[in-house]
């Protein structure tokens, strides 16, 4: 059997009391010495672990000896968890064909939800975001307001972790899509057909048409996925 590394045995220390909600977000985690001494592994096994938590976003570390130092537990950015979506793309562990049925299943979710629960403020936001995608922009600039524009959406249906998973999703695939957009002969074109779907899906949310936004927005996700690889 194999045997643990040193350094997971204190990441299974640390994760069953955040999963145990005994260290929440804000809590600051005990020094290295005391964990150390209270595992008995070595400050190295503890600084390989913690090395580990802060890189998935989890925590976030400082030297020092003021307020701000030590180590703090933190809430996992979507940034975090986007980048380890995209390592695990770049290994070919999820096929882009489950990565679009991810996107596809949240997003009609948000979709549907946001046409009952949309405000003012949040119509406001989405319509900025289009008024952007209106200028002559790139493939980069066009994809960074795509992603506000689809995030904006999840948030506005009100459920924070399905939220946090679109932006990861969303962000863990910006390169593919990218290259997707920068591949196309004619961008402008591209560029005015993803204009136009965009609309379409806020004008259905903003009718209130849940069903219909959460078609179009399955449909605009599947065209476009669809131009990365095979179905």
């Amino acid at each position: 059997m194999r045997v643990p590394a040193a350094h997971e045995m204190v990441l299974a220390h640390v994760e069953e009391r955040l999963t145990g909600g005994e260290w929440r977000p804000g809590d600051r985690l005990p020094p290295e010495r005391e964990l150390a001494a209270t595992l008995g592994a070595s400050r190295q096994a503890v600084r390989e672990a913690l090395r580990v938590l802060q890189a998935q976003g989890v925590i976030r570390s400082q030297v020092g000896t003021g307020a701000d130092s030590g180590t703090v537990v933190v809430p996992a950015p979507a940034r975090a968890l986007g980048r380890v979506l995209a390592l695990h793309l770049a290994v070919d562990s999820f096929p882009v064909d489950d990565v679009t049925e991810a996107r596809v299943m949240f997003e009609r979710f948000s979709a549907g939800l946001a046409a009952r629960r949309r405000s003012a403020s949040d119509l406001l936001e989405w319509t900025a975001a289009l008024d952007v995608m209106d200028d002559d922009l790139d493939p980069a600039a066009f994809s960074d307001a795509d992603i506000a524009f689809h995030v904006a959406i999840a948030a506005a249906a009100g459920n924070r972790l399905v939220g946090e998973l679109t932006r990861a999703i969303r962000e863990s695939v910006r390169g593919m899509l990218l290259d997707a957009m920068q591949a196309q002969g004619d961008w402008p074109a591209l560029r005015e057909r993803l204009r136009a779907e965009h609309r379409e899906i806020h004008a259905a949310i903003a009718d209130g048409d849940g069903t219909l936004a959460a078609d179009r927005i399955e449909a605009h996700i599947r065209a476009f996925h669809g131009r990365v690889g095979p179905a």
